[in-house]
């Protein structure tokens, strides 16, 4: 039997009580997002809460990221901290929080750096912010520690909605269980009313064929929003791979979401709960407006490229020029990350700063 034929294995069936459990008050069907909110976050089988390496190159884990090319990454970062704070700021007062990152792997971990202090929030840790504001490195007596608050990869894991249209109307996708224990997508009964997230209009399901996708990443602009409301002052970077709201709603027929389980994008969103990744792609204008809504000024989104070559430019202009003779591991990953074939423009990089 070809690869394509396996049949999908069942949902645990500890997955399969909590999920009966969790859908008990809705007629046994979840929303795309609660389902997400179980296979990923759940604090016993939650993809992201279960004590497994998920990050990296091995046959072990799912994914790479840009953490994956060594300490490079967090070098580049630094330096692009560094320059977006301007002439006028120290970076000694600043204090680096990064936000999600997998345990033993912050992106500063054995790099060098001018920062005050360094912290990591791990997933199901309270998103407190103002704890490091306070910090006794840099908190000064004119007034509390500014923050640089950094995530890589950290918004398309939020859960999110997932819509189709159907005879001129949006329908929401939500997820049941079978008769064979099987996971299967069914369409909730209520079509979806149009409704106005920050400047965006959900466009008339009118206007498309049957079948267009169209997957809402909701919870991403919430946990951004959640960031910025707290009172902290800084830099904000988020690194993600995204579109804008005219592309999804334009370029994505299929929508964005993805799964990845051993290095395998695929479509399959319901197999093997808990056991592999999902994801969809931001939504850039709906994170850029959570951070000026907070007061941030001039959110900007560059490929992951531009990024770094416009805010680390020099750092590397000094990284070639020492590797000029060969082609050394540190040239590699630098390729790899600004390379447009690579990961330069996959990815991209929203910042923003808030005096």
């Amino acid at each position: 039997m070809s690869a394509a034929n396996v049949p999908t294995p069942p949902p645990s069936p500890a997955f399969l009580d909590v999920f009966r459990q969790r859908a008990a008050s809705s007629g046994g069907v979840l929303t795309f997002a609660d389902f997400m909110s179980l296979a990923l976050y759940h604090p016993q089988l939650g993809y992201y809460r279960r004590d497994r390496p998920r990050v990296g190159r091995s046959a072990s884990t799912d994914f790479y990221t840009a953490t994956s090319s060594g300490p490079l990454f967090g070098e580049l970062i630094v330096a692009a901290c560094v320059k977006l704070l301007g002439p006028q700021a120290d970076p000694r007062r600043h204090t680096f929080v990064e936000i999600g990152a997998e345990p033993g792997c912050g992106i500063l971990s054995d790099v060098a750096h001018p920062f005050a202090a360094t912290h990591t929030l791990r997933v199901g840790e309270p998103l407190d912010l103002q704890q490091f504001t306070n910090s006794t490195h840099s908190a000064t007596p004119s007034g509390p520690s500014p923050l640089i608050v950094f995530s890589n990869e950290l918004f398309d894991a939020q859960p999110f909605r997932r819509f189709v249209t159907r005879s001129g109307q949006w329908r929401e996708l939500g997820v049941t269980v079978n008769s064979d224990n099987q996971l299967h997508e069914t369409e909730l009964p209520t079509p979806f009313s149009p409704f106005t997230f920050h400047s965006s209009n959900l466009p008339p399901a009118s206007a498309y064929p049957d079948g267009y996708h169209l997957d809402l990443p909701l919870a991403s602009v919430s946990l951004a929003a959640e960031l910025a409301a707290q009172p902290w002052s800084g830099l904000f970077i988020a690194c993600d791979y995204g579109k804008s709201w005219r592309e999804l709603t334009e370029a994505t027929p299929q929508g964005t979401a993805r799964a990845y389980h051993q290095h395998q994008q695929s479509n399959d969103l319901l197999a093997r709960p808990g056991e592999q990744d999902l994801t969809c792609h931001v939504c850039w204008d709906w994170l850029a407006d959570a951070l000026a809504h907070h007061g941030f000024a001039a959110p900007t989104v560059e490929s992951q490229e531009s990024f770094l070559i416009h805010h680390a430019g020099d750092f590397i202009a000094q990284l070639t020029a020492a590797e000029a003779p060969r082609l050394s591991p540190r040239k590699l990953s630098l390729m790899q990350l600004l390379h447009p074939a690579n990961m330069g423009q996959k990815f991209q990089v929203l910042h923003a700063l808030r005096p």
